[in-house]
Formats: structure tokens, C-alpha cells, sequence
């Protein structure tokens, strides 16, 4: 018998410390995969599955419905409707092309309208939100939906979109709303979220910018649960965002959409102001535009129809128009001569037709002069000489200050676009802007309203305002936000000797009430109601000496574009007053036959609240203007059709 070897031996105990030592390193290995497992499975099991639940989980933005404008009366101004759109999410729709190719074999949507998505969704994030189409009908909606599973990304959805039911009436006021653009987004410090969704709509002009941040409100969120290939299966849950605040404003739409029509085929502004708290009634300009052409996106027709119109209707003339104010200006003058002790109230100063000034003459719009002139008689004719003379006693500085103390020269803080600073002239803004000294023929223009002076039919509406009450009435065009009613604009005494007032007062009673005043042919005969105003005609164009010699060529013989500004401002009622007026007709010739009618039907047609009698108005253009209420409540009455009547 063999005895085994001493080599195998060994072998077998190295075989045994080698399998000993695999085991190890195997079982450590396990115990580390089980440690890991465990961390990933308890400790680390919240983490997962939030991940996870990111994976099949999206969360998307919800718009607030945007608040909504209304008249002082509860009427609405701007509105929301419902809008049944088509939107794409990029990441959840995969090859886009062939997703907007299905869904165009569905419904009919304009190849520009494609184009203009398809430029949008690959120029924002996949997972924003894009409208593809929007004010689709139920019909569209329903073939979407049924189709829903082979159209991955898209969602037929309902959303809101603005309306304005008055249309044209107040289209300079409440402005308009349209897609948010990279222009705008340029323009505005604001991180919203809601700005970055394609077609968002925000406030372009009117108090839709001005009042944006408050009418837009705040987003809300919604999770929805999408399955493998991003189609949506159900909406987990929803967080609403705040609405926006509803704004109401001092308008009375009934009364701005008189005045709309009593500017009708002028090219004009005017703005009724309530004196007791500065509360704009109406702003009215004209021509006027539909807000709700560019909601729905304005077409190249309309919009070059409204760009190239000559007689601007996308200007808000009311507001921002600057004109030279003519001899509604001659208050202004007057009392800073006055107040400066530079006239009294009876001295008088000869018209001769024309005052020499340094060998320039400054010529009376009454070419054979009007004689001896005091302040009633000169507001009253409306002397131009008067004011030629008291204004190089006082200065320009002094005229300049008083015109600034009632208004004029100053930007008025109110809500719309592009509200115009206007200008009051001294020799410090000359030097300045120009480069040049302030010259006395410079002061002699200024003194009627002409030269460098520029006013809108807001400034005055202010400055009338502040004649009538001696207070400093300021404008104001928002009422209540929410229901929370903002600061009236009454304003405080403003410190001018009231005798003076009075005077001033008078004689424009007497422009309009007088048989010799400029207005009288545009009275009002109702004793209650009677009104104080003052016209005014500014040029627009030189008149040569030539020309004086062989006759002033007359307004209704000059191309539109050469004639006249025509200007009209009044209080009423005299002894207890409401309201001031202003009205500027661009162009119109004359302020006396062109702009005081208008402004005193507007004055009636707001103190009695709506049509006035016949008996108010005199008895030689009672059948004229009756023929006129005809023709003007036909044209209310579409307009409230339209507007759907009242909502509270």
C-alpha cells in the first residue's frame, strides 16, 4: 500500500484558503449590494420616488381670468368671454411636424396660423405651453378630442379671451389687449411667469397697459399625470391663481358715447369734468378705432386703413393732442396781469386793429379794431390787442407760472397712453431748448394763446375746471378698484384773490350770453343751465403782410390741412356749476362756429343726464338740432345693442 504524496496535501489546503478568500470577497460584495438596496429602498425611498413621480408628472400654468373695466355705472367696459383653443406641448408631442400634420387633416387651421405656432413652439421650452389656434368652434373641439390619441401633445382647451362690448366708443380709453411680444418683453421689468407662454395676452395701450400688473393677476398650477407617450391621462390636482382686480372707472359710457357721436366727422377731442371731485365723465376723441380688431389680430387691411388715415383715429386727440389754445388762453393772461397789479379790472386799452411792437406788427383778428377794451369787453369780444399790451407789463415768466398754477404746461397723472405734457413757455425753457433769448414779440404771441404755448383739450378741461371753483381740481379716471374707492381729485383752495375769479367768471358768462359775445350764437336758454365759456381760434399757418392787404384768405377756401384749430371751454351752470367742457376740432376754422356748438350740446346732453328738450336750445336751431337727436339716438341705440345692456 501506497502512502499518499506530501505535495497533494498542500495543494488541498491551498485550494481551501483560495475558495475561503473568493467567499469573502463575494459575501462582501453582497453585503454591500444589501446595504446599498437597503439605503435606496428606506433611506433614500422618498427621493425615488419623487423622481419617478417627475417622470410621468407634469406641472403646467394656469392664467388668472383677467379683471375686468367698467363704466361709473356698473356697465362693462372690457369683458372676458370664453375662447375654445388648441395648445402643444413640444416634449409630450415628439416629431411636431407630424402631430401638426394629423391634427390638420382634423380641423381647418390657416397655414400662416401653423407657421407663426410652429415658430413659437421651437423658440421656447419644450415643456411651455403653446397655442396653436385659437376661437375654434365646438365642432373643432369635439373632432380634437375625439381624436385625442393620435394627436400626442395637443389639448383642446377653454380659455378666456377679451372682449369689448361698446366697441369703438371708448377704444381710446380702455385701450386694448394683444400677445405678449419679445418688443414688449424688452420693455417691462417684470419676471411673471405667464409672460413666457406664446399668446398671452397683456395691455397695449389705455388703461389695459396702464392698469396691466393689476388687471393681469397671478397664475395658478395644475398637475396632470401623462402616460409614455405624453398623453394626459387625468388631472391629479389644481392650485387656482388669483383673479385680476376689477377696475372701475369715472367714465359714464352713455354720455362718452354721445359725445363719440357728436364728434362724428370731425377730427376732434373733447373731455367732460365733473367739479365736484375731478371726475373725467368723458374722453372722447375722433376718429376712433374697434379695440376688438387687434384682440383677434387686425388684419393688413384694417391696420393700414387706420395707419394711413390723415385724420389719425388711432391718436387719443383728447389727451394727447397738443395744440396752441388760442384765446382760451386770455384768462390765463388776464389774471396773472391782474394779480400782478399791472392792470386793474376797468382800465382800459385802445384797439386800433394792431399793436407795433419794435416795428412788427401783431394784428386784432377784428381788422378795424374794437376801441377802448377792459377785461369784461375784451373776454367778451375776445380783443387780441387787450392782451398784446397787459402781457409785456407782466412777463412771460408771471403768465407762465399762472398757466402752470391752472393745468396747463404740466403732465396730469391719469391712466391712458401718451397723455400729453403740453407746454407753458418762459424764457428759461427757451434758453434751454432753443438756444436762444426769449424775445417780447415772443411774449406778445404768447399772450393769446399762440407761439410756443400748447395745451390739450384735457389741460383745459383743467384749467376751467380751476376758473369755475377756484380750487385745484385734478382729473380723475379711476373710481374704485375691487370696490375700494380711490382719492377724489376736489382738490384745495388755490389761493387766487376770488374777486378777481368772480371777474373772469362774468365776462365769460357774457361771451356766451351776450348778443356781442364771441359764443352767444351757441347759448344755452335754459335759465338753470346757462354756461360760461370762452372760444378760441388758433392759427396753423403764417399770414403774410401781403396777404392782409389784399384780404385774409377765409378757412373754407384753404386745403383741410391749412385751416384753423377751432377751440371752445365752458362751465355750467353759471351760478352752481357741474361741469367744464373742452372741445378742440382740429382744423375746424373758426372756435365760434365750429367747436362752441359741440360744446354746448355736450354740456346739455350731461347736465340733464341724457337727450335735452328742445326749449334749452334757441329757438332759431331748435328744428336743426332736433333733426340731430334723431340722427344721434339712432346711433346710441345701435351702440347699446351691441354692448348687450347693462352689467352690474
Amino acid at each position: 500500500m501506497k502512502k499518499p504524496a506530501k505535495d497533494g496535501g498542500r495543494s488541498t489546503r491551498k485550494m481551501s484558503r483560495r475558495a475561503m478568500l473568493l467567499g469573502g470577497v463575494q459575501l462582501s460584495v453582497v453585503a454591500a449590494l444589501g446595504v446599498r438596496l437597503q439605503s435606496m429602498q428606506v433611506e433614500q425611498a422618498d427621493q425615488f420616488r419623487l423622481l419617478a413621480e417627475e417622470n410621468r408628472i407634469n406641472i403646467r400654468l394656469i392664467p388668472p381670468a383677467r379683471g375686468l373695466i367698467f363704466d361709473r355705472n356698473g356697465k362693462a367696459l372690457a369683458d372676458n368671454e370664453q375662447n375654445y383653443r388648441v395648445v402643444m406641448v413640444r416634449e409630450d408631442a415628439g416629431d411636431v411636424d407630424e402631430v401638426l400634420a394629423k391634427l390638420l387633416t382634423i380641423v381647418d387651421i390657416p397655414e400662416e396660423t401653423i407657421a407663426k405656432a410652429k415658430e413659437d413652439i421651437f423658440r421656447r421650452s419644450p415643456f411651455v405651453q403653446v397655442t396653436i389656434a385659437d376661437r375654434l368652434s365646438w365642432e373643432d373641439m369635439a373632432k380634437i378630442n375625439i381624436n385625442a390619441p393620435a394627436l400626442p401633445g395637443i389639448t383642446a382647451e377653454v380659455g378666456l379671451s377679451r372682449v369689448y362690448p361698446w366697441g369703438a366708443e371708448l377704444g381710446h380709453v380702455t385701450g386694448y389687449v394683444g400677445p405678449v411680444s419679445d418688443y414688449d418683453l424688452s420693455k417691462i421689468d417684470d419676471q411673471d411667469p405667464l409672460l413666457q407662454i406664446p399668446k398671452f395676452q397683456i395691455g397695449k395701450t389705455g388703461v389695459e397697459n396702464k392698469m396691466e400688473r393689476m388687471l393681469r393677476g397671478s397664475a395658478g398650477t395644475k398637475r396632470i399625470e401623462v402616460n409614455a407617450i405624453g398623453r394626459v391621462m387625468r388631472e391629479l390636482d389644481r392650485q387656482q391663481g388669483l383673479s385680476g382686480k376689477d377696475v372701475q372707472l369715472t367714465i359714464d359710457a352713455d354720455l362718452q358715447s354721445y359725445v363719440q357721436a357728436r364728434l362724428d366727422g370731425e377730427s376732434a377731442g373733447a373731455v367732460v369734468m365733473d367739479l365736484k371731485d375731478g371726475d373725467l365723465r368723458a374722453i372722447a376723441s375722433a376718429p376712433t378705432f374697434d379695440p376688438n380688431l387687434f384682440v383677434r389680430g387686425i388684419s393688413v387691411k384694417d391696420w393700414t386703413d387706420l395707419n394711413e388715415n390723415k385724420y389719425r383715429p388711432l391718436a387719443a386727440k383728447a389727451v394727447q393732442g397738443a395744440y396752441p389754445p388760442g384765446s382760451t388762453f386770455k384768462m390765463i393772461t388776464a389774471l396773472a396781469a391782474l394779480e400782478d397789479g399791472q392792470v386793474t379790472v376797468d382800465e382800459t386799452v385802445n384797439c386800433r386793429g394792431f399793436v407795433e411792437v419794435f416795428g412788427t406788427r401783431f394784428h386784432c383778428w377784428k381788422r378795424g379794431g374794437h376801441g377802448n377794451m377792459n377785461l369784461h369787453e375784451s373776454l367778451k369780444q375776445s380783443c387780441d390787442c387787450y392782451y398784446y399790451e397787459i402781457s409785456q407789463r407782466v412777463g412771460i415768466d408771471k403768465i407762465a407760472d399762472m398757466a402752470r398754477r391752472f393745468g396747463l404746461g404740466i403732465k396730469h397723472d391719469i391712466p391712458v397712453s401718451a397723455v400729453a405734457s403740453g407746454l407753458a413757455p418762459d424764457k428759461e425753457w427757451k434758453t434751454r431748448v432753443r438756444g436762444e433769448d426769449w424775445r417780447i414779440g415772443d411774449t406778445v404771441n404768447a399772450s393769446i394763446g399762440q407761439g410756443y404755448v400748447l395745451s390739450s383739450p384735457l389741460q383745459l378741461a383743467i384749467m376751467t375746471a380751476r376758473l369755475a371753483t377756484g380750487r385745484s381740481v385734478e382729473p380723475r379716471l379711476i373710481r374704485a378698484i375691487d370696490g375700494v374707492e380711490t382719492a377724489t381729485g376736489a382738490g384745495s383752495p388755490m389761493g387766487v384773490n376770488e374777486n378777481l375769479l368772480r371777474r373772469i367768471r362774468a365776462a365769460m358768462g357774457a361771451v356766451s350770453n351776450h348778443s356781442r359775445g364771441t359764443g352767444y350764437r351757441s347759448r344755452i336758454v335754459a335759465s338753470e343751465y346757462q354756461m360760461a365759456g370762452k372760444t378760441g381760434t388758433s392759427q396753423v399757418r403764417r399770414i403774410t403782410a401781403e396777404e392782409r392787404a389784399r384780404g385774409v384768405t377765409s378757412n373754407a377756401d384753404l386745403p383741410w390741412e391749412r385751416r384753423d384749430h377751432a377751440l371752445f371751454v365752458n362751465f355750467a351752470p353759471i351760478e352752481n356749476p357741474r361741469f367744464a367742457v373742452a372741445v378742440v376740432v382740429e382744423h375746424g376754422g373758426g372756435g365760434s362756429t365750429a367747436a362752441a356748438p359741440i360744446g354746448r350740446d355736450i354740456t346739455l346732453q350731461a347736465l340733464y343726464g341724457g337727450t335735452p328738450p328742445l326749449s334749452a336750445y334757441p329757438s332759431n336751431v331748435r328744428g336743426r338740432i332736433a333733426d340731430q337727436q334723431a340722427r344721434i339716438a339712432e346711433k346710441l341705440a345701435a351702440v347699446k345693442t351691441r354692448a348687450g345692456g347693462d352689467r352690474a
